[in-house]
């Protein structure tokens, strides 16, 4: 499908999203992704993608890191009120071996995409994405859409849509907490 094509599906849908927002509550009829058990979980795809500066970025990169991955766009509502929790994220944890990495999905591209950034002073790694990466990772039919990946770098956990902050939180801190023991390994 054409980015032009899934932009219009993403808007309608993101649309219908927002106006549901008012009617729910922290607990009812919300579906949040759990962390999926070890053995369950998926490599995720690698892909390479440049960056604001020309860069090429790697997911393999990322290897020995939990990884946000956060496919948004900057007409996308809901992925505006996250990308302040997620630059709070990079702050706070990346010390202990974690990374935020975005990957705008704008069909204007870079012309869009940058001045955004810099308004916004965005403290992590930003990419424009594609069609083949979005096809990659499911089809990412909805933004924004989120992939947690663990230290091995395999899919740990999707959110789709906007999820609270603690339940990202949770999930960080949780693989975090599990790598602990796996940390020197993966290095």
């Amino acid at each position: 499908m054409p980015i032009s094509t899934r932009r219009g599906l993403l808007l309608c849908s993101t649309a219908l999203f927002v106006s549901a927002l008012p009617g729910c509550s922290s607990g009812s009829g919300r579906v949040e992704a759990a962390t999926k058990p070890t053995g369950v979980r998926k490599a995720a795809p690698d892909f390479a993608l440049r960056d604001r500066n020309g860069s090429t970025a790697k997911l393999s990169d990322y290897r020995g890191k939990v990884v946000l991955l956060n496919f948004w766009a900057t007409w996308c509502g809901p992925c505006k009120m996250e990308i302040p929790w997620f630059m709070q994220f990079e702050q706070t944890y990346r010390d202990r071996g974690f990374a935020v990495l975005g990957v705008a999905m704008d069909d204007e591209g870079w012309e869009v995409v940058k001045p955004y950034i810099e308004s916004h002073k965005i403290n992590y790694r930003v990419m424009l994405g594609n069609d083949r990466v979005a096809e990659q990772y499911g089809g990412v039919d909805s933004l924004p859409t989120t992939f947690l990946i663990d230290r091995a770098g395999r899919i740990a956990a999707t959110h789709i849509g906007l999820v609270s902050r603690r339940s990202y939180e949770d999930d960080i801190r949780q693989l975090l907490d599990d790598a602990k023991g796996s940390q020197h390994a993966a290095r």
